[in-house]
């Protein structure tokens, strides 16, 4: 990334505008109403906790790059149940009714707009709080229209938008996808190739708000959003927060790489109660999650350059249902591998953790640096911010990075960069190669 001849400053309010406002959402508004009152930290968050370093010294990232505060950001979303944030994080039962109570007048005054829904792509939800039009063209202008009115209303400067709804079943890039022109059409016509989550999108980019997409969604990631992208100037980024188990692969499978010791087999089962593991019961929606979260391996081992150590890896992905959990996910992983003569070995990784207690900081990590990006002139897909996504988007011709340190490397770079600093690494130095 190349220093911007400027970066518009901060001024004003950010509306953070997010497509599904239950448990991830709740959580993290929550989170950062607290903050603002000091009655809780923003763990987890690069940018209010983490640092860089930059001229000799290490600075923290927000006093480091011009980012908004958060008193400046402004919270609104779509949701096709009605309950206000307050309802909506009473119910996902992720923080404490004592946590709560302090911020409970702000986020009931939190409702969501109607929400754009086809229940054939998200079939295990039965919303009832749903706009209707006859086309999904109809569905983009009403979507349009919320936007410019919440920023009126509000008094905001400008908007980002991170999406935050359910995972929805598997769509591949169709022609519908391959042009502007093409998938305009397609909205006219309501092509069954186009689902929910790309008629926010559609309808972000033609208002000039930056999206990233926290899903395994098609959403943004075909020629005709990189297109109108290109033509109104928006950012994007994405996809599928990296928060639980995907998240150990990336730490663990590059230091088994970085050995070159051989692995034969890495069996993943998660269990899950909340909204979003309801919703990936269903054979179709996780097929979606499970591309995202199976590619991980197959990018870092990087079978074809040893076959002898990653070539007949078995990887089996498993996800399910078990409401007593609630939002407390359980990663559990077993690692069959290969050592010195041939000889196995096992590991075993349990990871007991909270769903979205670890998306909500990088929601809003997203939200600030989509943001900054947007307002130094970056178009287009940001890869820097591949150290957020299962499944990182990346323009045509070049390979996802997955190794989360690399991804590290990368994002501090790409910063340092943005503000005229040089790289803590010469370039093209990034990578193990």
């Amino acid at each position: 990334m190349n220093r911007p001849d400027s970066i518009r400053p901060p001024e004003g309010k950010l509306a953070v505008l997010l497509p599904g406002m239950g448990a991830v959402s709740s959580t993290f508004i929550s989170g950062v109403l607290l903050a603002r009152k000091g009655l809780g930290l923003p763990v987890g968050s690069l940018t209010q906790m983490g640092c860089l370093r930059s001229g000799g010294k290490q600075v923290r990232m927000n006093e480091y790059l011009p980012l908004a505060g958060l008193q400046q950001l402004v919270f609104g979303g779509w949701d096709i149940f009605p309950d206000n944030v307050y309802d909506a994080a009473v119910h996902a039962k992720v923080l404490e009714a004592s946590q709560l109570e302090p911020i409970r007048e702000e986020l009931q005054a939190i409702r969501p707009m109607k929400g754009v829904f086809y229940p054939q792509y998200v079939k295990r939800l039965h919303g009832t709080h749903m706009k209707q039009g006859a086309t999904k063209a109809d569905m983009v202008e009403q979507v349009r229209e919320d936007i410019r009115t919440f920023l009126r209303d509000n008094g905001c400067s400008r908007a980002v938008a991170v999406w935050c709804g359910s995972t929805e079943t598997y769509v591949a890039a169709d022609k519908v996808h391959s042009s502007r022109r093409a998938f305009e059409a397609g909205l006219l016509k309501n092509d069954p190739a186009i689902t929910n989550s790309q008629l926010y999108a559609w309808a972000c980019l033609q208002e000039g708000v930056p999206f990233a997409n926290g899903s395994p969604n098609l959403a943004v990631d075909f020629p005709a959003a990189a297109e109108l992208a290109r033509r109104h100037e928006v950012a994007l980024a994405g996809k599928d927060f990296k928060t639980g188990q995907t998240l150990m692969k990336t730490v663990i499978a590059p230091a088994l790489k970085a050995r070159m010791l051989g692995v034969r087999g890495w069996f993943s089962t998660n269990i899950l109660g909340n909204r979003d593991g309801e919703v990936l019961d269903d054979p179709e929606s996780f097929r979606s999650k499970e591309i995202t979260k199976r590619g991980v391996l197959d990018d870092i081992f990087d079978a074809e350059a040893n076959p002898e150590l990653y070539g007949d890896l078995f990887h089996k992905v498993r996800i399910e249902y078990y409401p007593p959990r609630g939002d407390a996910k359980e990663g559990w992983d077993n690692i069959d591998l290969v050592g010195w003569m041939g000889y196995p070995m096992q590991m075993k990784i349990d990871f007991l953790c909270r769903d979205s207690i670890l998306a909500a900081p990088i929601v809003l990590d997203l939200a600030l640096l989509m943001d900054l990006a947007q307002r130094a002139g970056c178009i287009g897909t940001q890869d820097w911010l591949s150290f957020y996504f299962k499944s990182p988007m990346t323009d045509p011709g070049r390979s996802p990075e997955h190794d989360l340190f690399v991804q590290n490397m990368k994002l501090k770079n790409a910063l340092r960069s943005l503000m005229g600093d040089e790289p803590s690494c010469p370039p093209g130095a990034e990578s193990y190669d």
